[in-house]
């Protein structure tokens, strides 16, 4: 019978077939076993962490555990003391209670599963715009950014946003809902810049994405810019040991929106302004206006502020 099988063997060589199959030792059988179980359990093989990297440096100071807050001023001395609101249908808005916000998130579908883990911010103060971002480096510091947020809104706080009433202000809301807090957003006013740059723009750029308007109407080219699609994985990556070097890229992305909407904010006020003046052919159609732009401030009589607003072109 041996015989036979030694010919049956070299027949099959001859004629072009493989070399026999080498067992396998015990190990790899048992390695196979187990991946077949796995896949008859439909059971995910563990993930590969991350080797812990060197580089975990974060921008700012850690002002609680986890949590980094960097903040920045940048010199700014033509900013009125109050805007030109017609844009979004209001009055005059005094400059110094615009907040403008943008988050960072661990997804884009919002829901209860989806955390904020950077908010930055941008307002005027002391002849500057000021540069606020807080960054969560664990996931216990949430508590204590939505508690350091808080203290940055007053009741006179006006919020600025791109698309932040439908996705950022609900999320961060459902955040301190989950927290147990009350949310300090759902009281304040809120203009949403993305709504009037769709009733300026639409049709007349690809998009309006805040992107597109930084490019077309602002002259705002990004280098080295790292999509907002992929905060999430960079945030991750560095809780599970990852460099720090795209969470860094992340946090510039935050910077810039923030910094594009406060320009944007102003250009549309200085927009408002020209269609104004250009609708006012006559003295006492101007005198009306400017009379209910007090009102809308609840500034009796002559106020400079808003001859500023009005007269203001950057």
């Amino acid at each position: 019978m041996s015989l036979t099988l030694s010919k049956l063997q070299q027949l099959k060589r001859q004629a072009g077939g493989g070399q026999p199959a080498i067992p396998k030792s015990d190990a790899q059988a048992s390695e196979a076993s187990i991946e077949q179980l796995r896949s008859l359990l439909r059971v995910r093989r563990p993930p590969m962490t991350h080797l812990r990297s060197g580089d975990r440096d974060l921008p700012g100071s850690e002002i609680s555990p986890g949590l980094f807050l960097c903040e920045e001023r940048i010199d700014d001395d033509a900013t009125p003391q109050y805007f030109n609101g017609n844009f979004d249908r209001k009055g005059a808005l005094s400059a110094s209670a615009l907040l403008f916000f943008d988050t960072e998130t661990t997804g884009l579908s919002g829901g209860s599963g989806t955390r904020a883990f950077m908010i930055g911010t941008a307002d005027w103060h002391d002849r500057s715009l000021r540069i606020r971002q807080l960054t969560m480096a664990s996931l216990a510091a949430e508590s204590a950014m939505l508690d350091v947020f808080r203290t940055w809104l007053t009741d006179e706080t006006i919020l600025v946003s791109y698309n932040g009433k439908c996705y950022d202000a609900p999320l961060l809301a459902t955040r301190y809902r989950l927290a147990r807090q009350d949310s300090p957003l759902s009281r304040l006013q809120h203009v949403d810049l993305l709504y009037p740059t769709r009733r300026r723009w639409r049709g007349v750029h690809e998009n309006c994405r805040l992107a597109t308007i930084e490019r077309k109407v602002l002259g705002i080219v990004r280098e080295d810019d790292l999509p907002g699609a992929q905060a999430p994985a960079a945030w991750l990556s560095y809780l599970r040991g990852a460099s720090a070097g795209d969470l860094r890229r992340v946090l510039a992305h935050n910077r810039q929106d923030v910094i594009s909407m406060a320009s944007l904010f102003r250009r549309l006020s200085c927009v408002s302004n020209e269609e104004t003046l250009l609708q006012l052919d006559q003295p006492q159609s101007l005198s009306s206006w400017r009379d209910q732009m007090r009102c809308s401030v609840n500034a009796p009589g002559p106020s400079n502020e808003v001859e500023s607003a009005l007269s203001y072109d950057p």
